[in-house]
């Protein structure tokens, strides 16, 4: 059956999507439109690649236009969060798989090129060889070999490192040391040059720039954790494949909480605040 057919392949495609735009909603959307027309074709003979390459041309078409809508975005722009422990973006049994949805990965393929961002996705998250990329993005293969270079220059040094065990552990003590307000603490689990980046949209509340270095970094969570109204609950979520930091008033979620590490130390963390964002949590 061709549902049944679409159906094995629907969580790999959202995470492919996801992956593609950052946005959760997009890629339903994205996901959906794929549906349509698979329902209305001629049953190809790899079911598998050809929704991929359907996936990836809608991803491109739509990531032309949000770039520039993101021109006009009130402040730092971050990926909307995804909750991702019970499978929601298609299996995550393999490093590549789980460290390509961190927050800080998904936000450095904004300064690719939307066909540059196809091909470092297909490549490195899904690890498919080269001719089947360039089926996907509509290029030739020595062509597709050229944007993976040119990507991985653009990226450079500031890719994510691998996720590790510990990053539970890393993450109650950085909580610990916020709730306690020890400053000397939580500035020794910070890199020298850590990053928070906080996305409130314009919505709610949040930093318009990027706040760098360890000692800003440190006293502006403090800050937030002293200033905690009552009634707001916060636990620990594998969110885009990591352990994160999920914050409620009520039912609402308000704010995700994410991190990336440098060997023992965080070195960029994410904040998304905006409501729109959320809602889907």
């Amino acid at each position: 059956m061709a549902a049944d057919a679409f159906e094995q392949e629907r969580k790999v495609l959202l995470g492919l999507a996801y992956r593609l735009l950052g946005s959760y909603a997009d890629a339903e959307d994205a996901v959906q439109e794929a549906w349509v027309r698979w329902s209305s074709a001629t049953p190809p003979d790899n079911p598998a690649a050809w929704l991929r390459t359907v996936v990836t041309r809608l991803c491109l078409d739509e990531l032309r236009s949000a770039r520039v809508r993101r021109e006009s975005y009130v402040g730092p722009w971050l990926p909307e969060p995804v909750q991702t422990a019970d499978g929601a973006l298609g299996p995550l049994d393999n490093a590549e798989l789980r460290d390509s949805l961190s927050l800080g990965f998904l936000l450095l393929l904004e300064r690719l090129s939307p066909s540059e961002r196809a091909v470092f996705v297909l490549r490195e998250a899904f690890a498919l060889p080269y001719d089947e990329v360039a089926a996907a993005v509509g290029k030739e293969a020595p062509a597709c070999r050229q944007l993976h270079v040119r990507a991985r220059a653009k990226l450079g040094q500031d890719l994510p490192a691998p996720a590790r065990a510990g990053r539970r552990e890393l993450l109650d003590r950085l909580l610990m040391a916020v709730a306690t307000a020890d400053l000397p603490g939580l500035t020794s689990l910070l890199a020298d040059d850590a990053v928070l980046v906080s996305d409130g949209g314009g919505v709610v509340s949040a930093a318009r720039r990027p706040i760098t270095g360890a000692d800003n970094v440190a006293r502006f969570l403090i800050g937030i954790g002293t200033r905690v109204p009552e009634g707001v609950l916060m636990d620990e979520q594998e969110v885009n494949g990591a352990p994160c930091l999920v914050v409620r008033s009520g039912e609402q979620v308000t704010q995700v909480f994410a991190f990336d590490v440098d060997g023992e130390q965080v070195r960029t963390l994410q904040i998304v605040a905006n409501p729109e964002k959320l809602s889907h949590l």
